[in-house]
């Protein structure tokens, strides 16, 4: 979308994950003009969730891992419980998109490549730890928020 030289912002929030979504919501909602920012890939419901409801036993190797193959190029993603056959084609491939590390303290990022970042990838697993750490949840939320979205405000715009 090529937007005229003109168009002016109130907010730019970059990554449409469930944080960078969430934020551009209530900006929006509060009246703002918001652009979302993101990377990666579209993503159509129903087409592109093709290991929804398949059983193990039909899918190729009956689920089990590729292990060169991800030991080649999806080293870090691989190691996320949600990562398998069903969903690699969600995350970014490790070898074709490399981490800048430093080797003193790594810090080693699942990224999904579609529009929504990991919230597509989350399951009834992140439900459950999310509830079992229920009284931290809102500390948690306000680093996750801080941390994970790039929000640039024009100056003199309070949220």
């Amino acid at each position: 979308m090529t937007l005229p030289n003109t168009t002016e912002f109130d907010a730019i929030v970059v990554g449409s994950g469930i944080s960078g979504g969430w934020a551009a919501k209530e900006l929006s909602e509060k009246g703002l003009s918001v652009l979302v920012l993101e990377r990666g890939a579209p993503l159509q419901h129903g087409k592109d969730y093709i290991g929804e409801h398949v059983p193990p036993w039909q899918t190729p190797f009956r689920g089990k891992p590729l292990r060169e193959l991800y030991q080649q190029d999806y080293r870090v993603q691989s190691t996320s419980y949600a990562f398998n056959e069903l969903t690699r084609h969600f995350w970014l491939n490790d070898r074709e998109n490399p981490y800048d590390l430093n080797e003193d303290n790594p810090f080693l990022w699942m990224r999904g490549g579609r529009v929504g970042g990991k919230s597509i990838m989350w399951d009834d697993k992140f439900i459950a730890g999310v509830t079992w750490i229920s009284k931290q949840i809102k500390k948690m939320a306000t680093e996750l928020i801080g941390r994970f979205v790039m929000l640039i405000l024009r100056p003199g715009i309070a949220t």
